[in-house]
């Protein structure tokens, strides 16, 4: 017996999907209006349009078609691989520091809540949402204050310079306000990218910051999170 594919446009009235597509959108874009507010590059509109995305491909899939030899996850399915090209695109190497790799997880989630929410599974959606929330508030402050503990006040300053530029001047300016634990040297093109481990005697970050950013020779300069 011949397959047909029917199509029904019945099967899920449209307030229904109105509803799910709204509350994809409420929630992907609370958790991008946290990235935005950190001025990440993928922010409110990038998490918002992905979570609706989401949700309207997992409509699409579950709803839109139905036949014998149809596989109503297989449009699903691609949901989970293909976001990681998008996640890929918001990680950006910057000499020996690796940015954007909270805002790729939180673009994957994003995407998990969409499709929870295109699937009608509400408390699993609003879980996700609060829990990534949490992670990335409170928790955050959590475990940056446990790390700075465990390790001291230590903190890492990352310094941009010329080419063949020496990072003597960048460690008697530190010197001033602290003591220098560490040093990393990279060479990147025409630029050398210097990570530097600095215990301070006091919170004296902004004073570092402006004593190294005097320096003659010195491109960009740093606190890394």
């Amino acid at each position: 017996m011949q397959s047909q594919l029917i199509f029904l446009s019945t099967t899920l009235a449209w307030p229904h999907v109105l509803l799910r597509l709204v509350v994809a959108a409420a929630l992907g874009g609370s958790i991008g209006l946290e990235r935005e507010l950190r001025e990440r590059g993928a922010g409110l509109r990038t998490h918002l349009v992905v979570c609706v995305g989401s949700a309207l491909f997992t409509l699409v899939s579950a709803y839109a078609f139905v036949g014998p030899h149809v596989d109503p996850t297989r449009i699903s399915a691609q949901i989970v691989s293909g976001i990681g090209f998008l996640g890929a695109g918001a990680i950006i190497r910057q000499g020996l520091s690796v940015r954007g790799l909270t805002t790729a997880a939180t673009l994957w989630l994003v995407a998990a809540i969409g499709m929870a929410a295109g699937a009608g599974y509400y408390s699993a959606a609003i879980i996700a949402t609060a829990g990534a929330l949490l992670t990335l508030g409170p928790l955050r402050v959590i475990a940056y204050r446990a790390t700075r503990r465990f390790r001291g006040e230590t903190e890492r300053l990352l310094v941009e310079i010329p080419a063949g530029g020496s990072p003597a001047p960048l460690i008697e300016a530190i010197e001033q306000y602290g003591r220098v634990v560490s040093l990393e040297v990279a060479q990147e093109g025409d630029r050398r990218s210097i990570a530097i481990d600095v215990t301070l005697h006091e919170t004296s970050s902004p004073r570092v910051v402006a004593a190294v950013a005097e320096i003659d020779g010195v491109l960009e300069v740093r606190w890394s999170e």
